[in-house]
């Protein structure tokens, strides 16, 4: 069996770190003698900055890495793969409004989180990996379960 790709998290890190910088600068300063807290402001808020661009780096990244790992579940099953029997208790009546909403994902789209939500996968793992609005995923993993409990 294939694994499926976990995007990493760097952001928790990252926000952690500019917290942690961020109270060691309001300390240092502080405490800081009146005389030198002007530079002393000037060289915080130079680091401050190069800190929020560090971090916008980092969520941008991760963002990247999790449009990557999507793109490859999907692509990791085709249309091809869906047969009668893996497409068996789709709940398209509970669906069907989504699909003609704005911003409506594929039918293919709820067809691969369907063949997800079937071997086990629950709503938090098919919006987090397929992108799935939460509401919609919910409907799908529950469809899958009382299928399974069956």
């Amino acid at each position: 069996m294939k694994t499926l790709p976990h995007p990493r998290n760097g952001a928790g890190t990252a926000v952690l770190g500019v917290i942690t910088f961020t109270t060691l600068e309001m300390t240092v300063l502080a405490t800081a003698p009146t005389a030198y807290r002007p530079v002393i402001s000037g060289a915080l808020l130079g680091a401050a900055v190069t800190a929020f661009i560090l971090l916008a780096a980092v969520v941008r990244a991760d963002r990247k890495t999790s449009r990557r790992a999507r793109r490859r579940v999907l692509e990791a099953v085709d249309g091809s793969s869906f047969t009668s029997r893996t497409l068996e208790g789709f709940p398209m009546e509970a669906v069907r409004p989504r699909l003609l909403g704005p911003n409506a994902p594929s039918l293919n789209h709820l067809y691969t989180a369907w063949a997800f939500a079937s071997r086990g996968h629950d709503t938090a793992w098919l919006v987090r990996h397929l992108g799935l609005p939460m509401d919609l995923a919910r409907l799908l993993a529950d469809a899958a379960a009382a299928r399974l409990r069956d």
